[in-house]
């Protein structure tokens, strides 16, 4: 018998106003280095890395795509599905877009 795996989801988005001056509207606090060597991206992708996960999904603004892709290649994590939205709505809307898009 297969056992399920737990599929990650990441949102990883933003408007970058919360941190400044470190983070900008093109670089929001998740995508910087601010603990470790690594992003807040990075480090959460790493810890939902192993066996007992499915591929990682990440929610995005469509302006992150690329950063957020090479974020992933750079730690060794992929295939990721990248979600993008085409504007910030939120994290309850992001979520429930993910809700429908694995129902449909």
């Amino acid at each position: 018998m297969a056992i399920a795996k737990i599929t990650p989801v990441i949102l990883c988005g933003g408007a970058g106003s919360r941190l400044w001056p470190l983070s900008r509207s093109m670089y929001p606090k998740q995508l910087l280095a601010l603990y470790t060597e690594n992003t807040m991206l990075q480090d959460t992708a790493l810890r939902v890395a192993g066996d007992l996960f499915a591929p990682t999904i990440v929610i995005s603004n469509h302006e992150y795509r690329f950063i957020v892709a090479e974020q992933m290649r750079t730690v060794g994590i992929g295939p990721v599905e990248i979600i993008l939205e085409p504007m910030g709505r939120n994290t309850a809307a992001a979520a429930k877009s993910l809700i429908f898009l694995m129902f449909v």
